[in-house]
């Protein structure tokens, strides 16, 4: 929740002329819902890609200041996060709920950026592989074959989300490492092996890099650095592009 529409803009801008015409390196905006049309327009022309930040279950109902998938595909956006940190813990939402918008989102032929991640409490009581694996079995039970391609997953320790502490580049790849496990548990050895995992936690330009050499870290999820092209541009570019 940052921004006004004109900053929001002027930062599509200059996001959009940082990645160029790099190919091999994907990057996605997520602004706030009320920006999404002045984003898009500011990105047209460009390869960065728009996503959304949250959605409803539903497709439509009486569902007051909700926003569904079929109306961000409507806006333009081609990616939805799901299962956002501050969604689970800040807004309360159930891994069943979360798997239900994950559905939706697919249904609406929409991309799908699923997050998942452990709290401090449950890090130190040894839980995060079984955190990661409740929360990935919920959100991916319904998943069918012809949607797979549409689904990226996002490690975010919630311990690490706006506290400035960091998981170090081993323990993101632990925590990815497992994650690819259980997906090939779930939708296959050759889906795990192809979906994109990313880490978000307190990335920053001086960690970026280093995060993105893990070989099970295959992007990254930018919170606070992704607010000014001064952070967010050396992030990008950690970000090999062929």
């Amino acid at each position: 929740m940052h921004l006004t529409k004109r900053k929001a803009s002027a930062l599509a801008r200059e996001v959009a002329a940082r990645q160029g015409e790099a190919t091999g390196r994907r990057c996605i905006l997520f602004p706030t819902f009320l920006h999404l049309d002045h984003v898009r327009r500011n990105l047209k022309g460009s390869s960065v890609v728009l996503g959304a930040q949250n959605c409803h279950e539903q497709k439509e109902g009486a569902f007051t200041g909700e926003v569904s998938a079929p109306m961000l595909r409507d806006m333009g956006a081609q990616v939805v996060l799901v299962g956002h940190s501050e969604r689970r813990h800040v807004f309360g939402e159930s891994d069943e709920r979360i798997g239900a918008k994950l559905i939706s989102v697919l249904r609406a032929k929409l991309e799908v950026m699923l997050c998942v991640g452990e709290t401090l409490e449950e890090r130190e009581a040894g839980r995060t592989f079984e955190v990661l694996e409740r929360q990935a079995k919920m959100a991916l039970a319904k998943v069918k074959p012809n949607m797979v391609e549409r689904i990226s997953i996002a490690y975010e320790p919630v311990w690490a989300i706006g506290t400035g502490r960091t998981a170090t580049p081993d323990t993101a790849q632990e925590a990815h490492a497992e994650l690819r496990r259980l997906v090939a548990g779930i939708l296959g050895d050759s889906v795990a092996a192809d979906m994109p995992l990313l880490y978000g936690g307190s990335v920053k330009p001086a960690n970026a890099t280093e995060l993105m050499a893990q070989p099970d870290v295959d992007g990254l999820l930018v919170g606070g650095a992704s607010l000014s092209v001064e952070q967010f541009g050396p992030i990008l570019d950690a970000a090999p592009a062929s």
